[in-house]
């Protein structure tokens, strides 16, 4: 497994660092540190290539500190200094160039403590990446976890929104953990249903066919938990859940993302924005 993780000097670039280390230490991979400095145009203002070039050492100076970050954990990794107009294109670009499997970026650091805020790197990462993306929850460097030790998927009940199962189903069997099924019911789910009852029957329906999918997917995967969490809202559901250490939540693309591209939906963001988990971003499959 390949990943490449986004750095910025500042405690974001440190929490995405850390779940790299975590990452790669759970599914034995190796890392791309890649930090994205602003491109400067010569306009003929003197001193504009000297400049870029003293961004470039500052930036080489700053990667250099997350690597060894990495290796002190014993992380096989190494580290790239890019030139670019946009830190989100040039990004997957290199990505997609070393066939990563997963992007890794840190949240922005103006919400709450220990859940997900998306900032605009990661709000361009989220809705044009072929590619999934990890996000480190707001302070992760600070308490992380040693291991990844099990996965959830959330699963959608909504006709067209894509299922992230195989992908946790492949992620988990790379290093024979467990997984569990998530379905979130809430009283904004009767919009859609008659009755509390009929929403129940979706997601028995939901999560039968999700074992399905599961079975055909890997013959031998291993048992899959499954689980319902209820609330009046998405975000009282949520508050239900108990996460363990070294806890990893799929989310799947929205209904309106092109095929293998992430678009997080309204739905997603919610979750994002209500644990204080890792998160991974799936695309859409095609």
């Amino acid at each position: 497994m390949h990943l490449t993780v986004g750095y910025l000097a500042t405690p974001t670039g440190d929490d995405g660092v850390a779940l790299a280390s975590v990452l790669a230490r759970t599914f034995d991979a190796t890392v791309d540190v890649v930090l994205v400095v602003r491109e400067e145009y010569p306009d003929g203002h003197p001193g504009r290539a000297e400049y870029q070039q003293l961004l470039v050492d500052k930036g080489e100076q700053w990667v250099g500190q997350a690597l060894s970050a990495l290796t002190e954990d014993g992380v096989n990794a190494t580290s790239t200094v890019l030139v670019g107009e946009s830190f989100a294109e040039s990004l997957v670009g290199f990505a997609q160039r070393k066939s990563s499997d997963l992007i890794v970026v840190g949240g922005a650091r103006d919400g709450f403590f220990g859940g997900h805020t998306i900032g605009p790197v990661t709000q361009a990462l989220l809705h044009l990446s072929p590619i999934p993306v990890a996000l480190a929850p707001r302070g992760y460097a600070e308490d992380p976890d040693d291991a990844i030790l099990a996965i959830t998927a959330a699963i959608p009940t909504r006709p067209g929104d894509d299922n992230p199962l195989p992908f946790a189903l492949t992620l988990a069997s790379a290093a024979t953990l467990p997984i569990r099924m998530l379905s979130l019911v809430s009283a904004e789910n009767l919009a859609e249903a008659a009755s509390v009852k009929e929403v129940r029957q979706m997601q028995i329906e939901a999560a039968e066919e999700n074992l399905a999918v599961a079975a055909r997917t890997l013959p031998d995967s291993p048992e899959i938990e499954s689980l319902v969490a209820e609330g009046l809202t998405l975000e009282s559901a949520l508050k239900k859940l108990n996460w363990a250490d070294g806890a990893l939540l799929i989310v799947g693309s929205s209904r309106f993302a092109a095929p293998r591209r992430i678009f997080l939906g309204s739905t997603a963001a919610r979750i994002l924005a209500g644990v204080d988990v890792p998160v991974v971003v799936v695309p859409r499959a095609e």
